[in-house]
């Protein structure tokens, strides 16, 4: 298991809890515990182990009257520390696999064409909405690849996944593929606004790509045979 790296959150709560009274780092600790991140992320054997590190604490302050303010209040950040360490350590995994899902191309319950997916991109232009008239045709460009057996079908396939195999068939392409994988991502995910300018480039290079061929394909071809 490779080192932990403590959370700011961690250290805010560990500088609060210099001069606690017992209820006062409790209830920190079920507050800061108690915040989204950890909550949306955690199972349910997380919520039990929590719990009983919890009352581990709550006994651990109540013993600490006899103890030395100084010995006291490292005992309090030391546990504060490793309570909030542990859940970190659990939950991230799982956020992280939550940002992978989030960053798929595909969301649609059921499969469109590339087709389907440029008539989408084209009604939403026509009323405006940039950035699903950019998200629907960098999906028509990758739906269009599959069709086309330039990239096999693969769920969970990112944009950058995506712009990375198509620019191993179309090489001349690979900036203009990168640029449009990272557009996605900041539209769809970075919450960045398209503009008709992005839609309009990323409809030129789904058209440069239908017109072209994948150079893939033509090294596969043999060459033909030449009659004597």
């Amino acid at each position: 298991m490779g080192a932990v790296t403590v959370a700011p959150a961690a250290l805010a709560l560990a500088a609060a809890l210099l001069n606690p009274d017992p209820e006062e780092a409790r209830e920190l600790l079920v507050r800061e515990l108690a915040k989204e991140e950890y909550q949306n992320a955690r199972p349910s054997v997380l919520e039990s182990v929590l719990q009983r590190i919890l009352d581990w604490f709550a006994d651990l302050i109540s013993q600490l009257n006899g103890f030395s303010p100084n010995l006291g209040t490292l005992i309090l950040v030391l546990a504060a520390l490793l309570l909030i360490g542990a859940a970190v350590w659990v939950v991230k995994p799982r956020l992280n696999a939550r940002r992978r899902a989030a960053a798929e191309i595909f969301d649609a319950a059921v499969p469109l064409t590339a087709d389907e997916h440029r008539r989408n991109s084209r009604d939403a232009a026509a009323r405006e909405d940039w950035d699903t008239a950019l998200a629907e045709r960098f999906r028509g460009l990758v739906r269009s690849m599959e069709e086309r057996v330039v990239l096999d079908p693969q769920p969970g396939r990112t944009a950058d996944e995506a712009a990375a195999g198509i620019a191993a068939a179309f090489s001349a392409e690979a900036g203009r593929l990168r640029a449009a994988a990272n557009r996605f991502d900041s539209v769809r995910y970075g919450k960045v606004p398209a503009s008709r300018d992005d839609v309009e480039r990323l409809a030129a290079l789904d058209d440069s790509l239908a017109a072209a061929s994948p150079a893939a394909a033509r090294a596969s071809i043999p060459p033909l045979a030449v009659p004597r």
